[in-house]
């Protein structure tokens, strides 16, 4: 039983997305096209640049729930130095990449010398940037986007979306960081126990604001692209963002309570939130009952969790017999 809960909550999201196309496939011949399976890849790309920030704090033993709102205050930046400023396409990606990083490393140091719980720290946050962009657009779109900047939306090379391949080389880079260098090992350290961590050496305040940075950088660049996609920026994209970017490193095997979590699980994860959504259109579900939906997934996601890394599933153990007795 030990060793079955260990194959599930390694390959749990690869199996729920193998039963959600199998289901899918029966359910609606649209699904299974090549045309529409790109669709899937586009519509998960953003949640997974987004996803991998999520890993890198819930692999920390935090969480971030501002992304959503950081998502729709850097693209709403972005934007607005654009179409208000007349600022060029570069520079202004660049102000909304720093905007994201800015957020995030506040966050970091409300968790890490303010000595707030995660949860309460980034729900702040998440106020904050949310009323930023509500006073930054004065709650209308920003549209006329210079074309330039609308191509890594919806453009495309050899055929393949530009977000797709953002995503591609943001989660390369992350697997890179995480596998290949010593803070990679220390993040890791730190989620499975910090006092244990700075015990053996591990800069547990740096890595964790480091981490958090990240998150706001990512959720930045996935704003960007989002904004991009839409060709204008909305002041109330990315509501509830945030739990499906929770969900997809869950899905994908980050334990809640920290030290697990990787790269391609997230993108698993990510491929299973936009394969609901993605099936829940082609079936025709009202926008409203999808709604509900995601919820039970994200129920299902962090049950799941539970289930397989806090041990509510009975392993049975052997049981040690005294010295002397046969």
């Amino acid at each position: 039983m030990g060793r079955l809960r260990d194959v599930l909550g390694r390959w749990s999201g690869v199996l729920v997305l193998l039963a959600l196309w199998m289901t899918l496939t029966l359910m609606t011949p649209r699904f299974l096209t090549p045309s529409n399976l790109l669709n899937v890849a586009l519509q998960s790309s953003i949640l997974a640049v987004v996803a991998l920030g999520m890993t890198l704090t819930i692999i920390s033993g935090g969480i971030d729930l501002s992304v959503g709102s950081v998502v729709a205050f850097t693209g709403a930046m972005t934007a607005g130095l654009m179409v208000r400023n007349g600022w060029p396409v570069g520079g202004a990606i660049l102000a909304g990449l720093v905007a994201g990083l800015a957020l995030g490393l506040l966050n970091g140091a409300l968790v890490v010398y303010g000595r707030l719980v995660p949860f309460i720290a980034t729900l702040s946050t998440m106020a904050i940037a949310r009323g930023l962009t509500l006073v930054y657009t004065r709650g209308y779109p920003i549209s006329g986007l210079p074309e330039a900047f609308t191509f890594l939306g919806t453009g495309d090379l050899l055929g393949i979306p530009m977000p797709v391949l953002l995503m591609g080389a943001v989660a390369l880079g992350v697997s890179l960081l995480l596998n290949h260098t010593p803070w990679g090992l220390h993040l890791y350290a730190v989620g499975g126990g910090e006092d244990l961590a700075w015990l053996s050496g591990v800069r547990v305040k740096r890595v964790k604001g480091v981490v958090y940075g990240m998150s706001g950088l990512l959720a930045g660049l996935g704003g960007i692209l989002l904004t991009a996609r839409l060709w204008s920026a909305q002041p109330n994209v990315g509501v509830g963002l945030e739990l499906e970017a929770i969900a997809a490193s869950v899905l994908g095997g980050a334990s809640l309570s920290g030290g697990y979590g990787s790269v391609s699980g997230t993108l698993v994860g990510a491929l299973v939130m936009g394969t609901v959504g993605n099936g829940l259109n082609l079936l025709e579900v009202p926008s409203y009952h999808q709604q509900i939906i995601k919820g039970l997934v994200f129920i299902f996601a962090v049950g799941l969790d539970r289930l397989l890394k806090t041990g509510l599933w009975p392993v049975p153990s052997t049981p040690v017999r005294p010295r002397g007795t046969s």
